[in-house]
């Protein structure tokens, strides 16, 4: 005898397919000593420039040594605490092999073939959304302004010892003698601009330059612009006047 169970919606929970906007790491390697150095350096100075956003793990640039014959493998339960340190929030991994998938398994990461990975360097319209963050007010030595996903414009000083981060374009219509990080998640186009440019450091897409090497006398304290020459990843900083 067939029996027809009556159906029910679950009065406590409702299950549904979500989109969720997710980081991902391309892991180049699996010597986390050496990767603890590089994010130290790039990120060791920007405690907020992620806020706990979920992050996949690719392993596809490890290949190679699969192809030559090696399985490498990575320590996940050291590489996650060494991520969350950065408040990035590891939830998955891809594109590895069936040991390293196992691997990243047991330590909490779930299998994500299909997730796609965005280009390295979006174009400003994707990254810098219309509106901009403006600060009226003075920075003073220690103080930290981060424009995520925007430009920033500050209409008074920078003083030494602060630091103004945007993921756009920096304008500082005053002077600017801290330091300024401009196109802080890649975006190679973004430029920095003062009407008075002495700063502690300037940086473009992680391209960046510190007072210990002098301005040249002709943007020195002067308004200046900055923006990055070159191939992506391996341009270099240049200066140029602002004319009235």
């Amino acid at each position: 005898m067939t029996v027809a169970l009556a159906g029910r919606a679950p009065a406590t929970f409702e299950i549904k397919s979500a989109n969720l906007p997710l980081v991902a790491l391309l892991l180049k390697s699996t010597d986390l000593a050496v990767l603890s150095d590089e994010m130290e350096r790039h990120y060791g100075d920007l405690p907020n420039f992620f806020d706990h956003d979920p992050l996949v793990i690719d392993l596809s640039p490890l290949h190679p040594d699969a192809a030559a014959g090696g399985d490498a493998g990575v320590d996940f339960p050291a590489l996650v605490a060494l991520l969350r340190r950065y408040r990035v929030t590891p939830i998955a991994v891809r594109g590895g092999s069936a040991a390293q998938m196992e691997a990243a398994q047991q330590a909490g990461l779930a299998a994500a073939p299909d997730a796609t990975l965005a280009a390295p360097v979006p174009a400003p319209t994707e990254m810098v959304a219309p509106s901009a963050m403006v600060i009226d007010r003075p920075l003073r030595s220690g103080q930290q302004v981060y424009a995520k996903g925007r430009d920033l414009v500050l209409l008074q000083m920078v003083n030494p010892g602060a630091e103004i981060i945007a993921d756009g374009h920096i304008h500082v219509y005053a002077p600017l003698r801290g330091k300024a990080i401009a196109g802080a998640r890649g975006n190679a186009q973004a430029r920095i601009f003062a009407l008075c440019m002495e700063p502690e450091l300037i940086s473009i897409a992680g391209i960046y330059r510190t007072s210990e090497v002098a301005l040249p006398p002709e943007v020195w304290s002067k308004p200046t612009q900055v923006y990055l020459a070159g191939e992506p990843g391996e341009g270099k900083l240049v200066m140029s006047p602002l004319k009235a």
